[in-house]
């Protein structure tokens, strides 16, 4: 049975195979909306293909590791509104490796939520610090990040572009 939150209209759980279909959604939107005017639409499009299919995306709302604690959603009257997924990269230490609104839900305070409640769900396995990527030049996620205490430690060329700089974000969540 699965563990879930309900905060007013919004319900936040570990995302189960019910709720593939919605984070395959939120996902590619997400990414369309976020890097569709960074990167070329080819691009774009390779990264959805891969990432955010059906068939990847419900392995890996099944099978857990230590590096790979699933995804967890925000669900607003049913439906998937937000995506979150990360790991384990060191002792104590978390990243978050996918974070999607639909961008038809943004700025109502959902992924300010859900953000917190992966956190929660982080620090009962004692992560001590979390961190994150984000490329350069994405005002939708770095002003989100900053004002969540997120903390600018690095830039580098991503790897699977060539082109564009991904920057390092850290924060304590003791």
């Amino acid at each position: 049975m699965k563990k879930s939150r309900t905060t007013e209209d919004i319900t936040l759980m570990k995302a189960g195979p019910d709720e593939v279909k919605g984070i395959a959604r939120v996902c590619s939107e997400g990414w369309r909306a976020t890097y569709g005017y960074l990167e070329d639409e080819s691009y774009v499009n390779s990264v959805i293909e891969e990432y955010y299919n059906e068939k990847r995306i419900e392995n890996e709302v099944t099978e857990f590791s230590e590096n790979w604690h699933g995804y967890f959603v925000a669900k607003e009257d049913g439906e998937v509104a937000g995506a979150i997924g990360g790991g384990t990269i060191g002792e104590e230490i978390g990243e978050i490796f996918v974070f999607y609104m639909d961008p038809n839900k943004r700025n109502r305070g959902i992924g300010s939520k859900l953000l917190n409640y992966y956190t929660d769900y982080q620090k009962n396995i004692g992560i001590k610090e979390q961190w994150l990527s984000a490329q350069k030049g994405n005002e939708k996620a770095i002003p989100f990040y900053e004002a969540k205490g997120f903390i600018k430690q690095s830039e580098k060329i991503s790897e699977s572009s060539k082109t564009h700089v991904s920057i390092r974000y850290m924060r304590h969540i003791e």
